[in-house]
């Protein structure tokens, strides 16, 4: 079933963040709760992941009202990303089909620019992400489940 959510970037204290939004919407997250980029596999080429990054939170989701789930990452200045007001907040529409998100992703990205092309990632899903025309920031995922 489709449905949107959004993702909030943060500058190391994610986990504190939604700690917080968990106490406030008494709820639980979903899956296995923090994952974090020590969490992640190593791909061919790649170096070792730096220690200071290792407890760092790569996701997490908490349903809060309506179906409506708040995802969140820890932001890595170091690789290109630092979270400020304008680049914090992204809105992620899950598709159910990858032909959907395909036709998402070409129509919203008209006049912007792409981050990461729609592609099969290491944790299952069909994702691409995306700065529009307005500079609103989309990513779009297709779940592997």
């Amino acid at each position: 079933m489709a449905s949107v959510s959004t993702y909030l970037n943060f500058e190391g204290n994610t986990e504190e963040a939604f700690e917080f939004y968990k106490s406030v919407f008494r709820t639980d997250y979903l899956g296995q709760g923090f994952f974090r980029f020590g969490d992640m596999p190593a791909e061919d080429g790649q170096p070792p992941m730096p220690e200071h990054l290792r407890n760092q939170i790569l996701n997490v989701q908490l349903p809060i009202l309506a179906g409506h789930v708040l995802m969140g990452t820890d932001s890595v200045p170091e690789w290109g990303h630092a979270a400020k007001v304008g680049n914090n907040v992204s809105i992620v529409l899950h598709p159910d089909s990858r032909e959907e998100a395909d036709e998402f992703f070409s129509a919203l990205s008209t006049g912007g620019s792409v981050t990461m092309p729609m592609a099969d990632q290491f944790w299952g899903d069909y994702y691409g992400s995306l700065t529009d025309m307005y500079d609103i920031q989309w990513m779009i995922s297709v779940s592997a489940r």
